[in-house]
């Protein structure tokens, strides 16, 4: 069965409520909420973890994910650390979610290290290693050309498996997904409806290559929405129109493999939130 999430905006600038705003989400029948990660930039606004850890609290039932934790800002194992806290702090309700990393000018304002593209690649699959290994083992020992532990002792290990999402594009990064990852989360901004497809057919293929079930991964999409209003700029980028014009693109979405549909409103966000609730979930929940 698809799910639904929302996007909140990590604003600090006391014009809008986040932890209010993902509150609501959970009474209007949302699945997900979730938090992308720039905590480098001039425009105030609050560190995601920190906040997602906030919403966590206010929350009981809606899932919370991280879309997408860049990864060289922290630890691999330290991220671990902090996703089984808050997993088992909320009651097994952490979607961690990865990226290699493309805001280079966000990592060198915080000192954190920029990596070629091949480079953020291959940080990457040693993360994932990092993670799952300090998750199953203690003590833990990783020697890699970007990261290493040495006898790591983190306790406890998760309850449950934490599924790991990650926002890659590159065909070397979408065949680790595919090989490693419990799902892949793209944006429709840099990958259109078409390429997201053909994207998704290499997730998809190394998976089976690596012997695993394709079918076992989460496919989620973050779609930039508006009900009514002007058609968008470009419609390859970003749905509106009238509540029935943006459920038939949004079905295609799910008819093109996609399990979940990760929200990114436009306009004024409490209105369409609630209009997406009661105006276009019901039909994409019964058709999808």
């Amino acid at each position: 069965m698809a799910r639904f999430g929302v996007s909140i905006v990590p604003s600090a600038s006391g014009r809008s409520d986040p932890v209010a705003e993902a509150v609501r989400a959970e009474e209007l029948g949302f699945d997900i909420v979730s938090i992308w990660d720039h905590p480098h930039g001039d425009r105030p606004s609050f560190e995601t973890w920190t906040l997602l850890t906030w919403i966590a609290a206010r929350t009981s039932r809606v899932h919370v994910a991280t879309d997408v934790l860049g990864l060289p800002f922290r630890l691999p194992a330290l991220t671990a650390k902090m996703a089984e806290s808050l997993d088992r702090l909320s009651d097994g309700r952490v979607i961690l979610g990865l990226g290699a990393g493309g805001a280079d000018a966000e990592f060198a304002g915080l000192g954190a290290p920029v990596r070629t593209p091949a480079e953020k690649v291959e940080a990457l699959e040693e993360a994932l290693a990092v993670i799952r290994g300090v998750w199953t083992r203690s003590p833990f020992t990783f020697e890699g050309r970007h990261y290493r532990t040495d006898e790591a002792l983190v306790e406890p290990k998760p309850d449950r498996p934490i599924p790991i999402w990650l926002g890659t594009y590159g065909p070397r990064a979408l065949r680790l997904t595919g090989r490693r990852a419990d799902g892949w989360i793209p944006s429709m901004g840099p990958a259109t409806p078409d390429e997201a497809r053909s994207k998704m057919a290499l997730v998809r293929a190394a998976a089976e290559q690596a012997g695993r079930d394709p079918v076992e991964l989460d496919y989620a999409y973050n779609v930039g929405v508006r009900l009514a209003g002007p058609p968008p700029p470009d419609p390859e980028r970003s749905v509106a129109g009238e509540p029935d014009e943006v459920i038939e693109r949004l079905l295609e979405f799910l008819e093109a493999g996609f399990t979940v549909l990760n929200f990114w409103i436009g306009g004024r966000r409490e209105e369409q939130a609630e209009r997406l609730a009661t105006e276009v979930l019901p039909t994409l929940r019964r058709l999808g």
